[in-house]
């Protein structure tokens, strides 16, 4: 599964969309667009990410920007996977 569809499937689950995330493309805003994407969400979804693509995502490496679309989410783990 490409990660984009990984992240997504991710998201809705950790931050309990219940399906919403399925209609995400690549371009969709995540933070200060979705309620649901608050601060202790953010460490909840990096855990996830950590564990489910068997990388740690240092404190430095975490910033608005790598949370701003799906797509920047996505990008962001596919450079940690290289």
């Amino acid at each position: 599964m490409p990660t984009l569809e990984r992240i997504r499937t991710l998201l809705d689950k950790a931050l309990g969309l219940g399906g919403r995330a399925e209609r995400f493309d690549a371009n969709t805003p995540l933070l200060g667009n979705l309620p649901e994407l608050d601060s202790m969400a953010v460490v909840t979804l990096i855990t996830t990410i950590e564990e489910q693509f068997g990388f740690i995502v240092d404190d430095d490496e975490i910033n608005a920007e790598t949370f701003a679309t799906l797509g920047t989410l996505a990008a962001f783990v596919e450079m940690k996977l290289v």
